[in-house]
């Protein structure tokens, strides 16, 4: 039984896509998952599920997302063990942990795609990319920040969401329990 967070893409933000949390839970129940647990409405679930990992996870959760919803929502799933590395890769250690966000990715994409972000322009504002997350460093807050929206213009070839650091530490203490 591996222990895992599922985060979903573009759910219960701004009254679009909405979806309860109790209704999400039963989603994840009826795809084979147990334990399932939502944390705060922005579509983030911890679960185990014995048969199917990674991208096979991935796309039954989305068929059974799409079943009951009738949304097409990315869902990314990393493992308890994966989680844990991430926090403890953190290439910003001690930022405050609503000044950091990461980017989930659904594969790693080449460093080369990011390569026409003018980091200059966006200074202090700063990005770590390692694997199949994106680190971003946003010292003046999320509101204002240049960076995500210079990170959207390269068009990654992938679905991602983000969470704030806050949630990503929240996440990983709930899939190790």
């Amino acid at each position: 039984m591996v222990r895992s967070v599922a985060v979903l893409r573009g759910i219960n933000v701004g009254g679009n896509r909405t979806i309860r949390m109790a209704g999400l839970r039963a989603i994840f129940a009826a795809a084979g998952c147990t334990d399932a647990e939502t944390y705060i409405q922005s579509g983030n679930v911890v679960f185990s599920h014995t048969a199917l990992a990674g991208a096979a996870l991935e796309d039954v959760l989305e068929t059974q997302v799409r079943r009951e919803t009738g949304f097409d929502v990315a869902v990314l799933v990393r493992t308890a063990h994966e989680l844990t590395a991430l926090v403890a890769d953190n290439p910003y250690p001690g930022t405050d942990g609503t000044r950091l966000v990461v980017s989930f990715l659904r594969e790693a994409v080449e460093p080369g795609l990011l390569a026409a972000v003018d980091r200059d322009a966006v200074a202090p504002e700063a990005f770590t990319l390692r694997g199949r997350e994106l680190y971003l460093y946003l010292p003046n807050g999320q509101a204002r920040a240049k960076l995500p929206e210079a990170i959207t213009r390269c068009r990654l070839p992938v679905a991602a969401t983000a969470r704030n650091w806050n949630t990503v530490v929240k996440l990983t203490e709930l899939a190790s329990r």
